[in-house]
């Protein structure tokens, strides 16, 4: 009987264990889930998303703060169009986020930036350049493209000294969406050295309309894979989204999938930036607690636990704080729906906002628990402590079950 650790992914002459930890954000694959990723031999993720917010964690920086004091001004403004990111300062969060983690890297694995082409920053061409060219210049091995066709972003890179050298690749979910790409950049001369196909089961936001229940991922990587055959293009294909057992990766590997990328089970390891209450959320929840809704002003259809506490909150937009989800004319769909309520409530006193999320303020705060289709089998994976309470697994833990486990069992601590 196969197992994870019978396959390798192969970049070139390096030789990986075939997992890879998706890029959580914001800071919930955090650092130090990535680097354990790394040094267990497969490839670990950190995310970019509100990058000075994560630096100032980290290194006590003060970006936000900074940000924050340029535009003290505008904070009752409905008009955020002049809330822009200075360049330099974005650049120097990048590279100290991405820098300091590859400076701490140790083992034979990799690690990878996860980039959102959806944190659009009230410009989104510029901004998206200034993270992808200062995260190859803090020397991380590799970018997933993600939240987005991006298909401009590897002419961002082009010019880039490494734009040959690291490893890049794309998250999409159809064989649309990667023709797509593929037309868009070719160019360049330059193919993806992976595509990650994430399947309708995966956690946060979606590459699916409301219907995303009609797919199924052992399809579309099926779809794909035969696709590149067509093209005579050789590109590993990582499976994503729904992947909660070591057998279960071992199915997709033995099915042509070059590795798979999880991520639900490291939701509650020790390593996650999750706080423990927020953990024991995960741990505590049913099927039926978890939900796709349209919440996101990003337009993707999002899944998250019912009872995240970001649902229905009417908190005023902190867009002179963060705004990374402005668009390029400074607006946003959560700003939007704020608005419409400040006409019926113009005092701004016991506001909900029913249709919308302000996803910067929530995800900063961890108020917006996005979620994998299985979260509600991390109970399994655990024990109950006397106090009723779920004990937390080392990701090292999680990881070696992926890597050794057989027959769908799951190794309990």
């Amino acid at each position: 009987m196969k197992r994870v650790d019978d396959f390798r992914l192969k970049f070139g002459r390096k030789e990986l264990v075939p997992i890879m930890i998706g890029g959580m954000g914001v800071d919930i694959s955090t650092a130090e889930l990535a680097l354990e990723a790394a040094r267990l031999g497969g490839v670990g993720h950190i995310s970019d998303a509100m990058v000075q917010d994560v630096s100032d964690r980290r290194f006590d920086t003060e970006f936000v703060k900074e940000k924050t004091k340029f535009y003290k001004h505008n904070i009752d403004n409905s008009d955020k169009s002049l809330v822009q990111f200075d360049m330099g300062r974005l650049a120097e969060a990048t590279k100290l986020h991405v820098g300091k983690t590859m400076e701490a890297k140790r083992g034979e694995g990799m690690i990878f930036v996860n980039c959102m082409e959806k944190l659009t920053m009230n410009s989104p061409r510029d901004t998206l350049q200034v993270r992808l060219n200062s995260a190859l210049d803090a020397g991380i091995d590799g970018i997933t493209l993600s939240a987005g066709l991006h298909l401009g972003s590897f002419g961002l890179m082009a010019d880039h000294p490494r734009f040959r050298d690291a490893k890049l690749g794309i998250i999409v979910s159809s064989v649309r969406a990667l023709q797509l790409f593929l037309r868009k950049t070719a160019r360049l001369n330059r193919l993806p050295d992976f595509v990650i196909i994430e399947g309708p089961l995966a956690g946060g936001h979606l590459g699916f309309g409301m219907d995303w229940a009609q797919y199924d991922l052992a399809t579309i990587v099926a779809e794909i894979a035969q696709f590149l055959k067509t093209e005579q293009l050789d590109i590993p294909l990582v499976a994503a989204g729904g992947i909660f057992t070591g057998t279960d990766a071992t199915n997709f590997l033995e099915n042509g999938a070059a590795a798979v990328q999880v991520a639900t089970r490291f939701t509650v390891a020790n390593e996650c930036g999750l706080p423990d209450k927020v953990k024991q959320e995960y741990y505590k929840a049913s099927e039926e607690d978890i939900v796709v809704n349209t919440l996101s002003p990003t337009g993707y259809p999002m899944r998250m636990l019912r009872n995240t506490p970001a649902i229905g909150s009417g908190i005023r937009p902190n867009c002179e704080a963060y705004g990374y989800i402005l668009d390029g004319n400074g607006s946003c769909s959560y700003i939007n729906a704020y608005n419409a309520q400040i006409v019926i409530h113009p005092d701004g006193k016991n506001i909900s906002v029913p249709d919308k999320i302000c996803m910067c303020t929530h995800m900063r705060n961890y108020n917006c628990w996005t979620c994998g289709s299985l979260t509600y089998r991390l109970k399994d994976t655990t024990r109950k402590l006397a106090d009723g309470s779920y004990q937390t697994l080392s990701a090292e833990h999680i990881f070696k079950d992926y890597q050794f486990s057989v027959d769908q069992q799951i190794l309990l601590p």
